[in-house]
């Protein structure tokens, strides 16, 4: 619905009725106006006919003339709203029809008595009444009471009868006139108690949308001085709303924000005179960054002169910080603070982009932390959540100022550095970002220790692009977790067949699992003081089809990452039951539990469900469980030591000293036996070696404490002499006996329990394999010979036939490094030597006399006995 236009309406009705210019009065403003020209009248009169006028005519001529004279004091007195519309009425007759009643009926007697003629004085009249019409006009009521008014008393003077009858009809017209009034009045002041009403209501929204500070309003006269502002900006300002009337309205911001945007500034607009709508500026405050939405139009007069500005405002602060925050969030971590994935790419690609090839190189660490799972498993996400946190401000106090630390989700994080920086350099700095990460963390009161993995790669060696770049260092990473993990990288092209391979392995792997192809084999367990067989440890193995006995170190790690680490326990754990059931009731198995079973509530269920399918004394089965659970000591992890030990299963610690953790839970731990870590044992009986002090220490500590205590990986006799005299209560090792099938595993126990120790005295010097030409010396005669492998100790020599055991012979190894050898046994073309003194050893750990020439081989290791976990 639009508004009435000018001219038409109620509204235009009343302003045709009454004057234009005040619709509230009766009385015209210039009524008084109009005793002047009825004076000049009578002196007209007066003068065209020599006559002056009696008493009869001057008083009410007068009198009419004084009574016009002073209608604005009545005007004034008849505007007041508080004046009904009788009194209204009354005022107007009296003021504008009296006076005029009095004027004609004193020039009508004037030419009734001959004193004055009539056309004279007719003319006269005519002319007053007309200029009466004429002030009122714009007033119906008025003109009409004027034409009325002034001939009413020329026919009272003419005649009583005439008179009375025009008297008699103006006072039925008055009537009628006054009741269309008190009409229009009663009109009148309902609309103007709507116009109030809505314009108090204005205001009230007005006043309270101020009042909540979203939005204000300004105005400036033509000079750009404010003329107006809401209080609540000046309040914002920290000024006074009167001190701020007549100021400038640049004050009230802070103009220098947008001192580089050109025609768009506030200060352009205002100079320019031109609207301008939603202009972020910031205000002017002291105490805090305010950010306003300022709109603004020009004002002009009816003669299109320029009177200022006139606008509004409304608070911009949230919105902006609404804006920066989720800009923020769009570049940055919300949990560590980190540049996120996005914002990384964005620095990566922009140092790969350089203009100059110069610039384009740089350095990417793609970092992945060890056993992170673990501590989500065991403590929960927020000890996760509050570890991540540590580990990134560890993180960029490690790295520094040579680079930019992002996280990419998870516990994957990633490390740009720009610039070309050596491999030495960035090994050392890789090292110390592992070092850093790996030392203890404290969260909510756990120590929990965790440990990180790194890939490197390097451009534009490793990759001309961001994708291939990324690509690259994390194959880099893949092979540093490969190697063992806790440890750095660098990518090699090599290692995208390492890659595939890594994921055949790890489909077939699965398939291996839902096919049942996996396998136990058991590794006695004897005991020292009997050497008889008191249990076994089921060891896991893997035959496959095409690769034949893959080593569990290769498919172990695969199958902790990919989380088949789980099923794969279960099923070992039933599967070692089951096999128990058939053996004799004096011998036990030792199944290994992973931490990650370990965290699940559901083990104390599996053990119960195990034992109870196979019928079996829960004695008679051995969890071994690694220091690593002890990560996250906490209730939970007493909670399933207790329910294990309610079961009624022995529990043992598994590669004891290995770990990170402390002797502190021995002291409540139900275990029945420590495992000393066969790397204890290796080299125990060498001259030097500490490791037999460590492996007693073991055993006092295990015998104060009432448990068992077994040496793992015992090989030689020697070894097996050392164990046994130190006080390990049980030893398992290849010195009794290998692996053995569930099927093989029965057949030995149907032959006894008994255990006869069989191997090698002492362990020989680790050997290396090689090709390479010597000539060996012998009762001045020189002999070309081939060396197959070599140790400190001795070679394996190829070339002469049918030595002499106990042959002394000047071996040439290298320049400056012969040596005297003496022939052990010689078969066919093949002898070995042993070496009067051990050789030297490099840095590196190799032969000093043959290292600086050929790089040597390792001879493959045996198969890792990896367990389950």
């Amino acid at each position: 619905m639009h508004p009435p236009e000018p001219g038409h309406g109620p509204s235009a009705a009343l302003m045709r009725l009454f004057a234009a210019d005040d619709i509230q009065s009766l009385i015209p403003r210039e009524w008084p106006n109009l005793a002047i020209v009825m004076i000049i009248g009578l002196l007209v009169i007066a003068g065209a006919n020599r006559a002056i006028p009696t008493l009869s005519v001057s008083f009410p001529a007068v009198l009419g003339c004084m009574i016009v004279a002073l209608t604005s004091k009545v005007r004034a007195f008849e505007r007041r709203p508080e004046h009904g519309t009788a009194m209204r009425v009354a005022l107007f007759l009296a003021v504008v029809a009296v006076p005029l009643l009095l004027y004609g009926a004193a020039t009508a007697i004037w030419a009734i008595d001959g004193s004055a003629s009539w056309p004279t004085c007719i003319a006269v009249l005519v002319i007053v009444s007309l200029l009466a019409s004429v002030l009122a006009s714009g007033r119906t009521a008025s003109v009409l009471a004027v034409q009325l008014a002034s001939w009413a008393g020329v026919a009272c003077a003419v005649s009583s009868i005439a008179g009375a009858l025009t008297m008699a009809m103006s006072a039925g017209i008055a009537w009628l006139a006054y009741l269309r009034q008190r009409r229009i009045d009663e009109d009148q002041r309902e609309q103007m108690a709507l116009r109030q009403r809505a314009q108090m209501r204005a205001e009230e929204i007005l006043s309270d949308y101020e009042e909540t500070g979203q939005g204000w309003f300004w105005e400036t006269d033509r000079r750009g001085a404010i003329t107006y502002l809401s209080s609540s900006v000046a309040k914002i300002l920290g000024r006074d709303r009167d001190e701020v009337i007549g100021r400038p309205l640049a004050e009230l911001f802070d103009l220098a924000e947008h001192s580089g945007e050109g025609e768009r500034t506030l200060t352009f607009h205002l100079s320019a005179r031109s609207a301008f709508s939603e202009l972020a500026v910031r205000a002017a405050c002291k105490d805090e960054e305010r950010w306003w939405s300022v709109n603004g139009r020009p004002t002009y007069d009816t003669f299109d002169n320029f009177q200022g500005f006139r606008g509004s405002g409304t608070d911009l602060t949230e919105k902006r910080r609404s804006q920066e925050n989720a800009s923020r969030l769009a570049q940055f971590d919300s949990l560590t603070g980190l540049s996120n994935r996005f914002r990384m790419s964005q620095s990566l690609e922009k140092i790969l982009g350089a203009p100059q090839v110069a610039q384009r190189e740089c350095c990417v660490f793609l970092i992945d932390l060890d056993r992170f799972k673990q501590v989500n498993d065991t403590l929960g996400h927020p000890a996760g959540d509050a570890l991540l946190k540590q580990v990134a401000q560890r993180l960029e106090r490690a790295v520094g100022k040579f680079g930019r630390v992002g996280r990419l989700g998870g516990d994957e994080f990633k490390v740009v550095l720009p610039g070309k920086i050596p491999r030495e350099k960035l090994g050392l700095l890789a090292n110390q970002v592992i070092e850093t990460l790996s030392q203890p963390y404290s969260i909510d009161g756990s120590r929990v220790m965790i440990g990180a993995s790194l890939g490197i790669a390097l451009a534009p060696e490793d990759g001309v692009t961001s994708e291939a770049l990324i690509r690259n260092a994390d194959l880099a990473l893949y092979a540093a977790k490969d190697r063992g993990r806790g440890c750095y990288h660098f990518y090699a092209a090599d290692l995208h067949s390492d890659a595939q391979e890594r994921r055949k392995l790890e489909e077939e792997l699965r398939d291996a699992v839902t096919t049942g192809a996996l396998e136990l084999y058991y590794q006695p367990v004897v005991q020292t003081s009997t050497e008889r067989i008191t249990g076994f440890e089921a060891l896991l193995r893997w035959n496959h089809p095409t690769r034949g006995w893959i080593s569990p170190a290769k498919f172990i790690p695969i199958a902790e990452d990919t989380g088949l680490i789980a099923p794969i326990g279960e099923w070992a754990l039933r599967r070692a039951c089951s096999d128990l059931a058939t053996w004799p009731e004096d011998v036990r198995v030792a199944v290994n539990v992973s931490p990650i079973q370990f965290a699940n509530p559901s083990l104390p269920s599996v053990v119960m469900g195990a034992i109870a399918h196979a019928q079996i004394a829960p004695d008679r089965l051995e969890l071994e469980i690694t220091e690593s659970v002890f990560l996250n000591n906490d209730d939970g992890t007493d909670a399933m030591f207790k329910a294990l030990k309610g079961i009624g299963v022995r529990l043992a610690l598994d590669d004891f000293g290995t770990g990170y953790s402390s002797l502190g839970y021995l002291k409540t731990a139900p275990f029945d036996k420590i495992k000393i870590d066969q790397g204890f044992v290796r080299g125990a009986t060498q001259p030097g070696s500490r490791n037999g002090a460590i492996i007693a220490a073991i055993v006092s500590l295990a015998e104060a404490l009432n448990m068992e205590t077994t040496a793992e990986g015992v090989e030689t006799l020697d070894e097996l002499d050392l164990v046994r005299m130190l006080g390990c209560s049980h030893v398992q090792g290849y010195i009794y006996e290998k692996p053995l099938s569930p099927a093989d595993a029965l057949a030995r126990l149907r032959t006894g329990l008994v255990a006869v120790a069989q191997g090698p005295r002492a362990a020989r010097s680790e050997r290396q394999s090689m090709l390479r030409k010597i000539v060996l010396e012998h009762g001045g005669h020189r002999y070309p010979a081939m060396i197959r492998n070599i140790s400190r100790t001795g070679a394996l020599v190829e070339g002469l036939w049918n030595v002499p055991a106990g042959t002394i012979f000047r071996v040439e190894l290298g320049e400056r490094h012969p040596v005297t050898a003496t022939t052990r046994w010689c078969r066919d073309n093949r002898m070995g030597l042993e070496f009067s003194r051990p050789l030297e050893l490099d840095e590196g750990g190799r032969i000093t006399a043959v290292s600086t020439r050929t790089t040597m081989v390792q001879e493959p290791e045996p198969v890792t006995q990896r367990k389950v976990g």
